[in-house]
């Protein structure tokens, strides 16, 4: 089993920590909301066992790396940015990005921007989309109604952290297994009104899921904890920015070799229903120039790489080396 290394990098105006493994091609992993390297734990060692020298960073915002107080700090091109910079100070022309969740993002946007630094792409749960008609926001509005919609509650500075941080162990234990493919099979998304707080959509697990250990848990709720949640839910509300940001990359497709891993019980993968992908992942090859296939784990929720760690290594290692 390869040892995972930590150190801090600084790169393009912060510190970033990471933690790596491996050596030989690079592989960047980037993790999303709410989450940390941690969430790659399973992948670092396998991907170093392959012959990669694997990365996944704190990144902008989250667990030992910096966050800026600024809210316009934390757009994607920031978080590209990161990644790049990450690149030279490792010593590597070019990687591989892989991303889950937010983290696909940024790894879809990176591999649009720059396909000379990023040779393939893997997105973890979230597809990509290419940039829409109109702000993000607003169409968030449109569809929600007088419904509850987080990414709209998270718009406020202040009010999520407020909830979230209040018991962060019970919001990542509660969010952890609400999300995933451990909760019931009936279950189905709650409406609620506009005025509800983020985790009243949530469920208490009686128990922590399999592959959930509570040694895990308590990793999640220490950093945040300590960091509260306020870096990751800039990300959130930059949505309307980079949407503005991105104006000359409207209709622009990924060129370069791409993959897509998501769950049968993942919410973003399938919709509500969880009957089979959904429209987004049945547009990709219409966004995604050099799409090399998708891999749709069964039983697996949101957190796609811990929930099933064999069947997203399998994944990551076969679209490596089909690279070359």
């Amino acid at each position: 089993m390869s040892e995972i290394r930590h150190r801090t990098i600084q790169t393009n105006g912060i510190q970033l920590h990471i933690a790596e493994a491996g050596e030989g091609p690079l592989v960047l992993l980037c993790h999303g909301w709410p989450e940390s390297w941690y969430s790659w734990r399973h992948q670092l060692p396998a991907l170093a066992q392959a012959g990669y020298h694997a990365v996944a960073p704190d990144m902008r915002g989250y667990g030992q790396s910096d966050s800026p107080a600024e809210i316009e700090r934390f757009t994607v091109f920031h978080l590209i940015g990161d990644m790049t910079g990450l690149c030279d100070a490792l010593g590597a022309r070019q990687a591989v990005i892989v991303g889950h969740d937010w983290g696909s993002i940024v790894a879809w946007n990176a591999a649009l921007i720059r396909p000379d630094r990023f040779r393939g792409v893997v997105g973890v749960s979230v597809p990509f989309f290419p940039r829409g008609p109109m702000p993000p926001t607003a169409l968030f509005k449109a569809l929600a109604g007088e419904n509850f919609m987080y990414i709209l509650y998270f718009q406020e500075p202040g009010k999520a952290e407020r909830e979230l941080e209040r018991d962060p162990k019970r919001t990542m234990r509660m969010l952890l297994y609400s999300a995933s493919g451990s909760t019931p099979p009936d279950m189905e998304l709650r409406q609620m009104p506009k005025t509800a707080g983020f985790l009243d959509q949530m469920l208490e697990p009686e128990k922590l899921p399999q592959w959930l250990g509570e040694s895990d848990l308590e990793f999640y709720a220490a950093e945040f904890a300590r960091t509260g949640f306020r870096g990751g839910l800039n990300w959130y509300r930059n949505f309307d920015r980079n949407w503005e940001l991105l104006a000359p990359f409207a209709d622009a497709k990924v060129t370069v070799p791409s993959h897509f891993i998501g769950g049968l019980r993942d919410f973003v993968v399938t919709g509500p229903e969880r009957n089979g992908p959904g429209p987004g992942v049945k547009m990709l090859p219409a966004f995604c120039t050099d799409l090399r296939g998708t891999t749709l784990l069964e039983g697996a929720g949101h957190w796609t790489q811990q929930e099933d760690p064999e069947g997203t290594n399998r994944a990551l290692v076969d679209f490596l080396k089909g690279l070359g």
